[in-house]
């Protein structure tokens, strides 16, 4: 399911000015407020526009440092681990991955001597058998979407799936 041109530039402009109003977005894209509604809805219906929240800078909130944790867990433990991961609030992200790890997780910590009570509080898990972990030293190109939402909105439809002759 992919998006067209006016719902690139709607997330577009939602992305720039998230306070935005219906009223003011469809003046501004030059098209009717009932139809930036409902591209709106269909957006979130689909999962394509998963929220409005702030976007929050973890340095700013006391926790500059960010790390990488690739964690390899012992068979059978991954729901629990997902668990105690879920509850560890310096755990931003966590992704099961292929490879040599089973799972990535990102960390922030409030220094570099925090990060080891983060990292001790992360493996310091009966399911989790190894851990390898990367601070990160600059952030050159930060989490972006919005590239590839303008290359989705110029992409033409495509199906999902061929459809078999009847």
């Amino acid at each position: 399911m992919g998006i067209d041109g006016l719902d690139g530039r709607i997330i577009a402009l939602l992305a720039r000015e998230p306070r935005l109003g219906v009223l003011e977005m469809s003046r501004r894209l030059g098209v009717a407020r009932g139809t930036v509604q409902a591209r709106l809805d269909r957006l979130q219906e689909r999962g394509v526009i998963r929220g409005f929240g702030p976007d929050v800078d973890p340095a700013a909130l006391g926790y500059p440092v960010t790390a990488f944790a690739t964690l390899q867990i012992r068979q059978g433990s991954g729901a629990a681990v997902r668990a105690h991961l879920a509850s560890v609030p310096e755990v931003l992200e966590l992704h099961t991955t292929t490879g040599s790890g089973d799972m990535l997780c990102r960390l922030v910590a409030r220094s570099n001597a925090d990060l080891q009570r983060v990292i001790d509080l992360v493996v310091g898990f009966d399911g989790i058998v190894r851990a390898s972990t990367t601070i990160v030293m600059e952030n050159p190109v930060p989490l972006r979407l919005i590239p590839l939402v303008e290359q989705a909105a110029r992409l033409p439809r495509q199906a999902t799936a061929p459809r078999s002759p009847v």
